[in-house]
């Protein structure tokens, strides 16, 4: 099933607006910025927008469990405390590499993701960082890490590297990813793979960047519902509301001569399906 049903939630003209995730603490839905360097929020029940400057480009950010706000800068993950103290969890520079896209592991650890700005094929990495900022380094050869996220019983992770055209995924045995394998294939011309999220009925749903579209894979890896969009850099996805069933898009005008008036925007598209609530950074 093919849907148009979308409307603006936040007008914007983000350069690359992703990671959009629901913080149910506060009833408001984070979102980033990565080339612009902000990190914003939204309340839908009052319209009532945030928008915080960081010194480096942020590929991710996240509730954590005890307030405040854990980030993935291009140098590292760093915590941001209830009083706006920030400090570093692990600071790890690398030059010519960034941070790009995040997810909290039903453990409460940030698995958080690099690519290299040139995008050099497997200059990334894909990293697991606890609470106490112990870093595992769990994939390599990665060239843009995007969408990770875990099946509503944590038995499977789903991880994006975008350049592959596929969705993997993984048994998870509630810390490593192991027994990786294709999950689904993006068809040449329908753009390319970026953030997903994954609901309570275990369908993986998937922005397109250059496809302006997200799709909705069934737990078997079948389409089974596409949601077309105005403009084409989708980026990520995630549900929020307070019943989750209104799943965001946000979205990009990096490298777009005529940029739709939507392009950078977070997008919602309302009553879209059934979200799972996620956790908390466990630091």
């Amino acid at each position: 099933m093919t849907t148009t049903a979308y409307e603006v939630a936040v007008a914007a003209e983000a350069t690359l607006g992703e990671g959009p995730t629901w913080d149910p603490a506060t009833g408001r839905l984070l979102w980033i910025d990565i080339l612009g360097s902000r990190v914003h929020t939204y309340d839908p029940s009052t319209g009532r927008r945030t928008t915080r400057t960081t010194d480096q480009h942020v590929g991710a950010v996240k509730p954590r469990a005890n307030g405040g706000l854990v980030l993935s800068l291009r140098d590292g993950v760093a915590l941001l405390d209830p009083d706006d103290t920030f400090r570093w969890l692990h600071h790890e520079p690398v030059a010519g590499r960034r941070a790009n896209d995040a997810a909290v592991a039903p453990d409460g650890s940030l698995w958080a993701g690099t690519m290299r700005y040139d995008e050099t094929t497997g200059g990334g990495t894909l990293s697991r960082v606890a609470g106490d900022g112990t870093a595992t380094t769990l994939l390599t050869d990665v060239t843009v890490s995007n969408g990770t996220g875990w099946s509503p019983e944590g038995r499977h992770v789903y991880y994006i590297d975008t350049p592959t055209r596929r969705v993997d995924v993984f048994d998870y045995d509630g810390e490593l990813p192991v027994n990786r394998r294709p999950f689904v294939s993006i068809e040449e011309g329908a753009g390319y793979p970026d953030g997903l999220t994954v609901d309570a009925d275990g369908c993986v749903w998937v922005a397109l960047w250059d496809g302006g579209a997200v799709r909705r894979y069934t737990p078997t890896g079948e389409l089974d519902r596409v949601i077309t969009l105005p403009t084409p850099r989708t980026t990520a996805c995630a549900f929020g509301g307070a019943d989750l069933t209104d799943l965001y898009v946000t979205t990009a005008r990096v490298g777009l001569d005529a940029p739709h008036p939507t392009a950078g925007s977070l997008l919602v598209i309302p009553g879209a399906g059934q979200g799972v609530a996620q956790p908390a950074f466990a630091g």
